[in-house]
């Protein structure tokens, strides 16, 4: 298989959008090199009370193993047996400004291999963005790239992989989405390599193009305490999926990854309330009826 040109370009992607971020922040992103005992290692970056960021982090790992963890084999059986190797970049932002939005990035390839049979290997990503105050511009923007990012492959992939993130980034107990969703695949292996790989950067490389406007846009507008209490509130809501249903978190955790880069993903401060609602016709309302429920933000979907 091509890992090493997979390896290759996450590397470069990580160190692109670690760039980047600096340049918004202006503080500089601490670089964490780590090894698994199990095999692979990978290269955590990560800035905690910067200037913009109150924590953003821009993980590369490179495992590898004998055998998968429950997490990645429960719905593939067939892989039962294989040696395996998962690589891939996985990034959350996190803001101090509530009115600037969280968002994740994720772009990861997976291959399962054994003696005197076809490699088994798949593509995975997305992006998606979880505001605490609603902008539709910026929600438009934030769909208009990630659709970008897949039309020149095959342009019935946006409104599918929207739908897929609308579903997957979903709080079953909560009854409500996680964020305003983005894009989500998964298992990506039809129409061959090159075209899953091509795709899968094209999703990476639109991450920026996609995020930083926003947050540039959102850093510096004033706020107080009522809308800091609110995204610590709201950032509940994000450990929540985080432990509870996020694929990658788990995956992870059952194979032997380094707990502290899996779990950067965390927001550094977070409230929860019992029984807590918006006062009606709020901003913080206006999230709930606005933003957090299926919405075809392009006109396309």
């Amino acid at each position: 298989m091509h890992t090493e040109r997979v390896k290759e370009f996450l590397l470069e992607l990580q160190q692109l959008i670690v760039e980047r971020m600096q340049q918004i922040d202006g503080k500089t992103f601490r670089r964490d090199g780590w090894e698994r005992p199990e095999g692979g290692g990978g290269l955590s970056c990560l800035v905690e009370e910067g200037n913009v960021l109150e924590r953003g982090g821009v993980n590369f790992s490179h495992v590898k193993g004998d055998k998968l963890p429950p997490s990645a084999s429960a719905h593939r059986p067939e892989l039962a047996g294989r040696r395996w190797e998962a690589m891939g970049v996985s990034l959350v932002m996190h803001p101090r400004n509530p009115y600037a939005p969280t968002s994740h990035m994720n772009v990861r390839f997976f291959v399962a291999e054994k003696p005197g049979e076809e490699p088994v290997w798949w593509f995975g990503g997305g992006m998606d963005l979880t505001p605490y105050y609603g902008f539709e511009e910026d929600a438009i923007h934030f769909h208009n790239m990630c659709k970008r990012s897949l039309d020149p492959f095959d342009t019935s992939c946006y409104p599918r992989f929207k739908q897929w993130c609308d579903e997957y980034f979903f709080l079953k107990h909560r009854n409500e989405p996680r964020g305003i969703g983005g894009i989500f695949f998964d298992d990506l292996s039809a129409g061959g390599f090159e075209q899953c790989f091509n795709m899968t950067e094209s999703v990476g490389d639109h991450f920026l193009a996609a995020y930083a406007p926003i947050l540039e846009r959102r850093a510096e507008l004033p706020y107080g305490e009522r809308e800091r209490d609110f995204q610590a509130y709201r950032r509940g809501r994000y450990v929540e999926f985080n432990l509870v249903f996020d694929r990658g978190t788990l995956f992870g955790l059952q194979s032997g990854g380094r707990t502290e880069s899996i779990l950067m993903s965390m927001p550094p401060i977070v409230k929860w309330r019992y029984d807590w609602h918006p006062e009606p016709g709020s901003e913080e309302a206006r999230l709930y009826t606005d933003f957090l429920r299926p919405r075809d933000w392009l006109g396309v979907a």
